[in-house]
């Protein structure tokens, strides 16, 4: 497989914290990811910072609203960074759509 290059499509997980911290949740998201506790965020927040495609995709495999989904995610998402991220550093892996579906909404 390729070298660590860092580049976008490299790290799903990744990407998706890029997308956090652009949104203002960096804080938020670091905790997740680090060995500490987890802070909390809304799901008003977490519809920000999800592209409206991905959302509504999510939303509509779970039949609910995308606010509904928005705040499912947010209630379970720092749990599951938490958990694909146990030593404080971020793996290879799934794409960002198959960690949101983790969560089994």
């Amino acid at each position: 497989m390729g070298g660590q290059s860092g580049g976008n499509g490299s790290n799903p997980l990744g990407g998706l914290l890029d997308m956090l911290t652009k949104a203002g949740l960096a804080d938020q998201a670091q905790s997740w990811v680090g060995t500490g506790e987890n802070q909390a965020v809304s799901g008003a927040r977490i519809a920000e910072a999800l592209p409206d495609e991905t959302l509504q995709k999510v939303a509509a495999e779970a039949g609910v609203s995308p606010q509904e989904a928005a705040d499912q995610i947010a209630h379970s998402l720092p749990r599951v960074v938490d958990t694909l991220t146990p030593d404080g550093s971020l793996p290879q892996g799934a794409s960002l759509e198959e960690i949101i579906r983790e969560q089994r909404l």
